[in-house]
């Protein structure tokens, strides 16, 4: 059988790096949309317990960090950063954890967590500490707004 050169991209997706990138469902069932960076979906983990925003390159098939082109990389870190920044303007955590595990959810995803002595995982990882504790409606959305209004104030 001859070889068959590969598809060629078609005029909808050729050139488009965020073609073929959907959000994994097990981050879609447990976040709050935010909106989308010049990268990143930024999501709201419906965790009460723990202000914590997840940033989702939209890059299919990324999984590490090191799948990115060096200008998504570079563009990552400064969505980390922001977010991180504010974050901190709003929940005034005692310490902020950044992390990209993928243990279990392998699409690429970077952890933006405010903790606080008081908070009930302190000093551990939030990850698999006790039932996640969904934001009660008016808190979610009081939440969202302040967030979206810092992100797109930056």
């Amino acid at each position: 059988m001859p070889d068959t050169p590969p598809e060629a991209p078609t005029s909808a997706t050729a050139g488009d790096p965020e073609a073929g990138f959907l959000l994994d469902p097990r981050l879609e069932a447990d976040t709050i949309h935010l909106g989308d960076l010049p990268l990143s979906r930024a999501l709201l983990m419906n965790d009460a317990r723990f202000p914590w925003l997840i940033l989702v390159p939209r890059r299919a098939g990324a999984s590490e960090i090191a799948d990115l082109d060096e200008v998504d990389a570079t563009a990552l870190m400064g969505e980390i950063r922001l977010s991180a920044r504010l974050l901190a303007e709003i929940a005034g955590p005692d310490k902020t954890n950044v992390g990209a595990l993928g243990n279990i959810v392998t699409q690429l995803h970077v952890h933006i967590v405010a903790r606080f002595l008081s908070d009930p995982a302190w000093p551990g990882p939030v990850w698999g500490h006790g039932a996640r504790t969904p934001y009660p409606p008016h808190a979610a959305h009081a939440l969202v707004e302040r967030l979206r209004a810092a992100f797109a104030a930056a």
